[in-house]
């Protein structure tokens, strides 16, 4: 049976997620040995490096400047790269630029919640409401620019196991989160609250609806990455950090 301390299977579905904003063909495969996704939108988490296995680090940090060249983009490293990675890219001129913690829950033992009595969870469909749910999100994400090519990429998404879930109070969406079931652990992407409706549950409302669906569809765990303040969020719903992405920057 698996358990939420498995981390190869979370790092699986975290690889398949982003090398998915890269469209069909876009990206390599999500599990090669050196995964590059590019979808040319300025932030860091959708270009960049998922992990490096097997591979001359020089050759694949030269590989990777070639193929991302004028785009914002990231290096992953967790413990599916190989052993020493981190320091490898330090001694190549790389800088740290976060270091987030990988969560996981076991859906079968979920904490009892009650959702905002105002609030409605709904998935959304089709262009008008894709733009709205980026808009939504962009902020607390910190998207900045034409909004308009980020709808592209989640519209041409390269799988359709995404189920993306609007949170909505009084008619508006205030609130995101995207369900991943591309392996058989469940992920959890784009969790975000618009400001103004913060600290009223909207997150973990949306968060446990992910979950269930997850569970009602045969799995058992789910993962994420956190920010700091996100944490206290997922812990409280039974979240436990099981791990640890460091991500690195190369000078532009």
């Amino acid at each position: 049976m698996r358990s939420i301390h498995d981390l190869e299977p979370q790092l699986a579905a975290n690889r398949r997620y982003w090398t998915g904003w890269a469209g069909v063909g876009g990206a390599d495969e999500p599990d090669a040995d050196v995964p590059i996704y590019r979808t040319d939108i300025p932030h860091s988490l959708l270009n960049g490096v998922l992990r490096i296995r097997n591979q001359s680090l020089d050759q694949a940090v030269e590989t990777a400047k070639q193929r991302l060249a004028g785009s914002v983009w990231r290096w992953w490293v967790g413990a599916d790269s190989d052993a020493g990675t981190a320091d490898g890219l330090l001694a190549l001129g790389a800088t740290q630029f976060a270091d987030l913690p990988i969560m996981a829950v076991d859906v079968t033992k979920l904490a009892p919640f009650d959702n905002p009595a105002e609030l409605k969870i709904q998935p959304i469909a089709g262009r008008a409401e894709m733009t709205e749910y980026v808009d939504a999100y962009a902020g607390p994400l910190g998207i900045e620019g034409d909004l308009s090519r980020v709808v592209d990429r989640e519209m041409g998404f390269a799988y359709p196991d995404v189920t993306r879930l609007a949170g909505i109070v009084d008619g508006r969406m205030v609130g995101t989160c995207t369900l991943s079931l591309g392996t058989d652990v469940a992920a959890l992407y784009c969790i975000a609250t618009d400001p103004g409706f913060r600290r009223r549950g909207i997150a973990t409302a949306l968060t446990l609806d992910a979950l269930r669906i997850a569970r009602l569809t045969g799995r058992r765990i789910a993962t994420l990455q956190s920010s700091s303040e996100g944490a206290l969020v997922y812990r409280r719903i039974g979240f436990e950090t099981v791990g640890r992405y460091q991500r690195f920057a190369f000078p532009a």
